[in-house]
């Protein structure tokens, strides 16, 4: 009965704590492989193929999720304005910090934030009970309801929790990296991305909290990612993730984005085939 972000997504990136520029650059070019208005369009199966599972999600109206989205704006919060250790709570704060600095603005219309923590930097529930999550902002925190996005980097945190499947754990004969090799070479990041485009997908199909979910209470929602969680491809289902590709340097993935990225992204609960979706299971 609630909203879905079916106007042009404006993202707002927030990055909280010490960034490469490879990171930064590897996170906004899957970002940007979502639109289909980008014009360096990506060969099929693409990111902006996957975000079509998204898209297939509607408001009352009947208007379906954008498939239009940018990176609007971006804030560096390099002195970790709120500390090395945050809450659920307190990264409303790092938005609050941001949103009080011109030009990063306020976009009540079209904007979702999205804060990407650095890998020395944790947070409550990290790793024992999340690897990102999602909600919208209190006007007494922030001064606004802004629908936004946490995900933080677990390369050196839990990444058999939070990075797979680069990263596997003890109980599946892990504890370490995984047999699948990241497709960036960097399993933190690449795991991020996965976690991002889970947390993106139910953002936008439940921003508020009360639009798209399973179950009774809202307050412990299963989102269109849940579903899905640790399906990669076809056949996937009790511990397999289902059928990828590998480059010819062994590297897995299931995604071509822009500038000749690949990227390996979790399905989606695909509201017409009542199932979990990825490009290969639309075409």
């Amino acid at each position: 009965m609630g909203p879905v972000l079916s106007s042009p997504i404006n993202i707002y990136l927030i990055w909280y704590g010490n960034w490469k520029q490879p990171q930064k650059l590897l996170i906004k070019d899957f970002l940007l492989s979502i639109s289909t208005t980008n014009r360096r369009a990506a060969p099929s199966p693409s990111v902006s193929d996957w975000w079509s599972t998204v898209s297939l999600y509607t408001d009352q109206t009947g208007a379906n999720i954008s498939r239009t989205i940018t990176v609007a704006g971006e804030y560096n919060d390099l002195k970790y304005s709120h500390g090395t250790h945050l809450t659920r709570l307190s990264v409303q704060q790092v938005i609050a910090t941001a949103v009080k600095t011109k030009p990063f603005p306020v976009d009540h219309r079209n904007g979702i934030y999205l804060i990407l923590t650095a890998d020395d930097v944790t947070m409550e529930d990290f790793c024992r009970a999340v690897c990102g999550f999602h909600y919208f902002t209190f006007p007494s925190m922030v001064g606004y309801t802004l629908p936004y996005a946490w995900v933080g980097n677990s390369g050196k945190q839990c990444p058999e929790v939070c990075a797979y499947p680069f990263a596997v754990p003890g109980y599946m004969g892990g504890g370490g990296p995984g047999k699948l090799a990241p497709p960036n070479r960097d399993v933190g990041v690449d795991g991020m991305v996965s976690v991002i485009g889970h947390e993106l997908a139910e953002l936008s199909s439940n921003p508020l909290v009360n639009a798209w979910y399973a179950g009774e209470d809202p307050t412990a929602p299963t989102e269109i990612g849940d579903l899905c969680e640790g399906l990669y491809g076809s056949g996937g289902g009790g511990g397999y993730i289902g059928e990828v590709m590998k480059d010819k340097e062994g590297r897995t993935f299931n995604l071509n984005g822009r500038r000749g990225r690949k990227f390996l992204v979790q399905w989606i609960w695909s509201p017409v085939l009542k199932a979990c979706a990825g490009p290969n299971a639309i075409d």
